[in-house]
């Protein structure tokens, strides 16, 4: 298939590798803030294939894991109601919140519904004009032009029984934040690709100047991420640290003005609790005044909850890249994606997700001989 197949081929793949092995002169740190990119890593074994003076550290770009703990418990107490019909992509079912998750509430009684696009939910509010429909909006930048078009759309045409849980988070605070962190070790950013096809690359040159790292913009597929980090290396071993758009196949610089519209529209910039990590400012989005009606947090009263995170999970760590997930003393053990602690063991884009299921169970004694491709 083009554009899968073409960014698969083994010996570019092979020769991107050569390039960076014969640039490289001494150790540097990337992170990917993606989890898409994380699981390409993982699965190619990418990561086992670069020089051993190149760390990638997996950081928060899982939208589903860094959903914190007390929005997951404010799901779980609107869907439980039974004047309530509650709408979420598939991965957000197994999250777990303080003593359940939204298959228990359904396994309860609750009418908790998949689906595949907000649009979807809304459609389910018109047909189901005596029940409340929430639709659960989480997401980085990518997915809040969608929620913000269907919010736009139930205002338009007067359907007043849908609502939106929202928890979208924004990914240059997040950068700032792990720059600002006493034990960050990052030294260079893969930037994601489909963020910024939406939202373009403005906000990076002031961070990339600010903490004098390289951040690159780049896709998913592995050769992608082999010459994203081919140009991060490049930059440390010259010095530079600026933004480079590697992924100009689908990012503009100004990335998409009109998703951007719909975003300043209906949403406001806000304070946000990332999931292990704690408030980052300016870090997220929440309903604008003029949409108020339309949050579901606000309808069904449930601001006031509150929660602590489970001391045994130790995802905020993953998250920020402090630890690798197999250094977790419960992965794999009292953490697998059947009993998880955690969302990062049952998001498809969290990182120990990708080593369980990519058996990356330890540190491995030798580079594996893989090629990063299927």
């Amino acid at each position: 298939m083009k554009y899968l197949e073409e960014f698969r081929n083994p010996d570019l793949a092979r020769r991107l590798l050569d390039d960076i092995h014969a640039t490289v002169t001494r150790p540097w740190a990337l992170m990917e803030v993606c989890g898409g990119q994380t699981h390409t890593i993982i699965r190619h074994g990418i990561d086992q294939l670069l020089p051993d003076q190149v760390e990638l550290i997996h950081g928060p770009g899982c939208p589903v894991c860094v959903t914190p703990l007390e929005t997951i418990d404010k799901a779980l107490e609107i869907a439980s109601r039974p004047d309530v019909i509650f709408c979420s992509f598939g991965d957000m079912l197994r999250v777990p919140g303080t003593d359940r998750d939204l298959f228990r509430v359904r396994s309860e009684g609750g009418d908790v519904r998949v689906v595949y696009s907000p649009l979807d939910a809304l459609k389910i509010a018109r047909e189901n004009p005596g029940k409340e429909v929430v639709f659960f909006g989480i997401g980085f930048e990518t997915t809040a032009p969608p929620n913000a078009m269907t919010v736009h759309q139930a205002h338009r045409l007067g359907i007043r029984n849908f609502s939106l849980l929202v928890s979208h988070v924004r990914v240059p605070p997040a950068i700032e934040a792990i720059m600002r962190s006493g034990d960050c070790r990052v030294q260079g950013f893969l930037a994601a690709g489909h963020v910024c096809s939406v939202m373009g690359v403005d906000e990076y040159p002031e961070l990339a100047a600010r903490h004098r790292v390289p951040i690159v913009v780049t896709g998913f597929e592995p050769l992608d991420i082999l010459e994203g980090v081919r140009r991060a290396v490049q930059q440390l071993e010259r010095g530079e640290h600026r933004v480079d758009n590697a992924y100009a196949r689908a990012v503009r610089p100004r990335g998409n003005p009109a998703a951007q519209a719909m975003i300043a529209d209906i949403f406001e910039v806000t304070d946000r609790s990332w999931r292990g990590i704690g408030t980052i400012p300016d870090s997220g989005w929440r309903l604008s005044a003029r949409y108020r009606d339309y949050d579901a947090e606000h309808r069904f009263a449930v601001t006031g909850i509150t929660t602590e995170e489970p001391a045994a999970c130790r995802s905020g760590d993953v998250l920020q890249g402090l630890i690798k997930p197999h250094e977790c003393p419960a992965f794999g053990t009292d953490c697998t994606p059947r009993t998880p602690l955690g969302a990062t063991m049952v998001s498809s884009e969290g990182a120990c997700a990708a080593y369980y299921l990519y058996r990356r169970l330890g540190t491995p004694t030798a580079p594996l001989e893989a090629t990063p491709v299927v």
